[in-house]
């Protein structure tokens, strides 16, 4: 694939990794080229090995902003209420002093990346089929390809230890970049024989139920919201196969962050419409979501739905609760926050949602995986009271989200990055998927109305993967 730089590749890194030998303590080693107009994604998808973990990221009307992880060259995993400091100082004890071959004034994303995930809850992910999706797990991938505008760039990292063989990590480096395939991701084609089997994880009348006890809870007092989420198995004839439904989901959702977490075992997806949180330097950009409806393909009754949505008294209070929250808790670290007076309309395929995006300007240095944790979960994913919401979600729910509602994203080596709401999303385990949508109760809702809205949000994935 990148035959023409493979020479001057394997001197930098040589080099570098040399001088990492010298040192008495681990140090980060880079090595960052741009190799023209490709696809991260397809590559990663199509050069992955068993044992990989894996990243892929893409929001296609961005820019043509996509990055793509392959490997381990280091790893931290952390959970409970300390989890997210907890990987902040690894990462800045890892990435300091370190030593990189790259070209100046790179953009954001390119060069040594972190890719993140995390739990809704502080121990989340306890059944066995989150079992290599921790509570916390932030992954320095072996390689990774970032491309901005129509310019691609390849980066090779390693983490040299006192006492490292050099010629390994420089052996591995190099069997990676030579077991790259360029490719295209394939279609999503359903099995020409088999049939697919769909059903609710619990029954549907139960969903409705947690709804009206919700609704008491929050008629007496105890809470102001609380979100609630269903789960759908999905039994395929054959294995899922994460490649081709990534692929269509960012042909369907090019607004949308598109991602996909890769492991040995399993795959968790999605297209999130709902940014946690983008850090630029000292600026933190985020996005207040929350309140929809269905969208039409009749222009002027999508049109209609969207101004009932605005003006729908229910869903404006949903929407006040979480721009509120956000605004209070990112102001202690600012010098200002701003927020649109009014909010918009954000449209993806199959729905709509009342959007006010927020900016603030830091006081002082804060990372993007520091900033994913002071703000998740937004009451779009969790509640108000925080601590009241996120106690009885559980309870209500009777399941374990895992990832699902966590935060989903990147870090840069100079601490830029950004992380989406991990919703929208399906984990993916041979020929079983299990999908995840979930409502905001306010006092007003209505549990029939609830459970309809979670099926339209379901429909993101749904028709993907029962074929």
């Amino acid at each position: 694939m990148i035959t023409e730089v493979e020479g001057r590749i394997a001197d930098a890194l040589e080099s570098l990794l040399a001088e990492a030998g010298r040192r008495d303590r681990r140090t980060l080693v880079s090595f960052t080229t741009a190799v023209g107009d490709r696809d991260p994604n397809a590559i990663v998808f199509g050069s992955r090995r068993a044992g990989d973990r894996w990243f892929c990221w893409e929001q296609p009307d961005r820019d043509g902003f996509t990055l793509a992880g392959l490997g381990t060259a280091h790893e931290v995993i952390s959970r409970g209420e300390d989890r997210f400091a907890d990987v902040v100082g690894d990462c800045a004890e890892v990435a300091r002093d370190r030593l990189a071959d790259e070209p100046a004034g790179m953009p954001a994303g390119v060069g040594p990346v972190w890719t993140c995930g995390f739990a809704f809850a502080a121990d989340g992910g306890t059944t066995s089929r989150w079992a290599s999706f921790p509570p916390a797990l932030v992954t320095l991938p072996e390689l990774s390809i970032a491309q901005v505008g129509g310019d691609a760039y390849l980066t090779l990292a390693a983490v040299v230890s006192p006492g490292d063989d050099q010629d390994d990590a420089m052996s591995r480096l190099r069997s990676r970049v030579a077991s790259l395939r360029e490719t295209t991701l394939p279609l999503l084609e359903p099995h020409p024989t088999g049939e697919t089997h769909v059903r609710s994880v619990r029954p549907p009348g139960d969903f409705e139920g947690a709804v009206a006890q919700a609704v008491e809870r929050i008629r007496s007092g105890g809470l102001k919201k609380i979100v609630l989420a269903r789960e759908v198995e999905v039994e395929a004839p054959s294995a899922h196969d994460p490649a081709a439904v990534y692929g269509a989901l960012r042909e369907l959702f090019p607004s949308c962050f598109c991602f996909c977490v890769g492991t040995p075992e399993a795959a968790f997806l999605g297209a999130s419409p709902e940014l946690l949180v983008r850090r630029s330097g000292a600026v933190a950009a985020t996005v207040a979501l929350a309140g929809s409806t269905r969208r039409s393909a009749d222009p002027a009754v999508d049109d209609h739905l969207g101004e009932q949505l605005l003006r729908s008294d229910k869903d404006r209070s949903e929407h006040e609760i979480v721009a509120r929250r956000i605004e209070r808790t990112l102001r202690p670290h600012s010098v200002w926050v701003e927020a649109a007076d009014e909010p918009g309309l954000v449209r993806v395929a199959n729905i709509q949602h009342l959007a006010t995006p927020i900016h603030a300007q830091l006081t002082e240095p804060r990372s993007a995986v520091e900033l994913a944790g002071l703000l998740h979960p937004t009451p779009a994913v969790g509640g108000e009271p925080r601590g009241a919401a996120v106690s009885a979600i559980p309870e209500l729910e009777g399941m374990d989200r895992g990832w699902y509602a966590g935060a989903i994203g990147w870090m840069d080596a100079t601490e830029d990055g950004e992380f989406c709401v991990g919703v929208r999303t399906a984990l993916l385990r041979d020929r079983t998927a299990r999908l995840y949508a979930g409502n905001g109760i306010v006092g007003a809702s209505d549990p029939a109305a609830e459970l309809a809205e979670t099926e339209i949000k379901l429909e993101a994935l749904l028709p993907l993967l029962a074929g």
